[in-house]
C-alpha cells in the first residue's frame, strides 16, 4: 500500500513516519519547499523528541519521501492546519485544497482520511463535495472517514502508537477501511463510528480540558482578590477521590485548546460554559499585563522566562505568553528582555528582544516573569541573578519557583492566583 501524507507539521510528519516504519511506502506532501527537502534529506525542521531519528531511519531505508507534487496513491491522510480566524470560525481553506489537490489523483478503492481538527460536518459538508469532483462514488468506489489524533507533543513518538484511536467514516464501509489502515501501526484500540461523532469527539476531548482550565482561572483571579492561595486550594480539593481541578495559569495555548472549543461554538451559537470558558481563559494574558501595570514603574524592565504555549517544546501557536508580550509592546514604555530555550527567534515580530543568555535576560531588570515552566529553569542560579537585577522580583504564574529559596535570596515574589 501507497500512503500519501498531506502536509507534515506536528502531526503529519510523524504519521507519515510511523506508516513508514509499519513497511508501507509512504509520500509526504507539503506546500513548503524548505520541508520537503530536508526530510528528503532525512532531517526535520520542527522539534519531538525521537522523530529526528525515525524519519532519518525511514527516509534511508526509501520508505519515506518528500514531495511537492502529488501522486496517486491507494490512501491519502489531511494532516493540514485548520487556523482560527478572527472571528473565531474555523479557516477550512487548507482542508479544501488538499483535498482539491488529491481528488485529481483519485482511484476506485481509494482512502481519503482528514485527520485535522474541524467542526462537525466538514467531512460531509466541505471534504466529500470536493472529492465528488473526480466522478467517482464517495463512499462507494472512494472510502472516507475522520480520525483525530490525541497526542501530547513531546511524547507524539508513544502515544501516535499507544492511544486509542477514533474513526469515523461516512457510511461503514468507510471506517471499516480507514481502521484497517491504521492498523498497521496503532496499538491502542480503534473505535468506528460516524464521522460527524468522531470530528466532535475531539473538539469534545480538549474542551473538557478547557472548561476545567478555565475553572482554575476563575479560582485563581477570585483567590487574589481575597488573598488565598489558590494553588494550595486546588491541591487539596484534590485529595477527595472525585475531584480533578486543573491548575490555572497565565493562559491556554496551542492549536488544540485554545481553538477547538470555538468550532463548537461556530456550529451552536447559543453554547453557555464553553464560550464562557473560552472568554476566561483567553482573558488570563491582559489579567497578567494589568498585574504587572500595577507592580511597576513607567520606566521599569520585565524579564520574561518562556515563550511557547507549553512546557519543553517550541510550539508557539496561540501562545498566551506571545500575546502578553505583544500587549506589553503595544500599550506600554516597559523595557523588554526574553528568553526561551526552545522557541525559534524567526517565528516572532519581537526576536530584538530575545538574548540566549539567563545573565542577559535578567540584568538591570525590576521584575523576572516566569511564563513558562521549562526544565532548563528549574535549577536557576537564584543568587547570581538577584545580582544582576535591579529589583529583586519575580512573578511566577505557575507556581513553579520555590519561594522560600527566593526569599531567602531577598526576593520579593508575586504569585498568579494568590497576590
Amino acid at each position: 500500500m501507497k500512503i500519501a501524507v498531506i502536509g507534515l507539521g506536528y502531526i503529519g510528519l510523524p504519521t507519515a513516519a510511523m506508516f513508514a516504519r509499519a513497511g508501507l511506502d509512504v509520500i509526504g506532501y507539503d506546500i513548503n519547499k524548505e520541508v520537503v527537502e530536508a526530510l528528503n534529506k532525512g532531517k526535520i525542521l520542527i522539534s519531538e523528541p525521537g522523530l529526528g531519528e525515525l524519519v532519518k531511519e525511514v527516509v534511508e531505508n526509501k520508505k519515506l519521501r518528500g514531495v511537492s507534487c502529488m501522486e496517486e496513491s491507494d490512501a491519502f491522510i489531511i494532516c493540514v492546519p485548520t487556523p482560527i480566524n478572527e472571528d473565531k470560525t474555523a479557516n477550512l481553506d487548507y482542508v479544501k485544497d488538499a483535498a482539491r489537490s488529491i481528488s485529481k489523483f483519485l482511484r476506485k478503492g481509494n482512502a481519503v482520511v482528514l485527520e485535522s481538527t474541524s467542526p462537525p460536518g466538514t467531512v460531509e459538508d466541505v471534504v466529500v463535495p470536493i472529492l465528488a469532483e473526480s466522478g467517482l462514488a464517495i463512499g462507494e468506489e472512494v472510502y472516507v472517514a475522520y480520525t483525530p489524533e490525541r497526542v501530547l507533543p513531546g511524547k507524539i513518538i508513544q502515544e501516535i502508537v499507544q492511544n486509542d484511536r477514533v474513526v469515523g467514516g461516512i457510511n461503514e464501509k468507510s471506517a471499516h477501511v480507514v481502521r484497517d489502515i491504521y492498523s498497521a501501526f496503532v496499538k491502542g484500540n480503534i473505535y468506528t463510528t460516524d464521522s460527524k461523532t468522531a470530528e466532535l469527539c475531539k473538539l469534545m476531548e480538549n474542551t473538557y480540558r478547557d472548561v476545567n482550565i478555565a475553572l482554575a482561572n476563575e479560582l485563581a483571579i477570585f483567590c487574589e482578590e481575597m488573598g488565598i492561595n489558590a494553588w494550595k486550594v486546588v491541591e487539596l480539593a484534590n485529595k477527595h477521590p472525585r475531584v480533578n481541578i486543573h491548575l490555572p495559569g497565565p493562559g491556554v495555548g496551542g492549536h488544540c485548546l485554545a481553538v477547538d472549543p470555538w468550532f463548537i461554538v461556530e456550529k451552536q451559537k447559543e453554547t453557555g460554559i464553553i464560550k464562557k470558558s473560552r472568554e476566561i481563559n483567553d482573558s488570563m494574558p491582559k489579567h497578567v499585563f494589568n498585574k504587572l501595570i500595577n507592580l511597576l514603574p513607567d520606566n521599569a524592565k520585565i524579564s520574561i522566562l518562556g515563550i511557547t504555549y507549553k512546557p519543553n517544546i517550541d510550539d508557539l501557536r496561540e501562545s498566551p505568553i506571545v500575546e502578553l508580550i505583544n500587549l506589553l509592546i503595544e500599550k506600554t514604555n516597559y523595557r523588554l528582555s526574553i528568553h526561551d530555550p526552545y522557541a525559534h527567534k524567526d517565528m516572532v515580530s519581537f526576536s530584538h528582544l530575545m538574548t540566549d543568555s539567563i545573565e542577559d535576560v535578567v540584568r538591570d531588570a525590576d521584575i523576572l516573569v516566569l511564563g513558562v515552566n521549562h526544565d532548563d529553569y528549574k535549577d536557576m542560579d537564584f543568587e547570581r541573578i538577584s545580582n544582576l537585577m535591579r529589583t529583586k522580583h519575580v512573578y511566577d504564574t505557575r507556581n513553579f519557583f520555590c519561594e522560600e529559596k527566593l526569599i531567602n535570596y531577598g526576593f520579593k515574589t508575586t504569585l498568579l492566583g494568590r497576590d
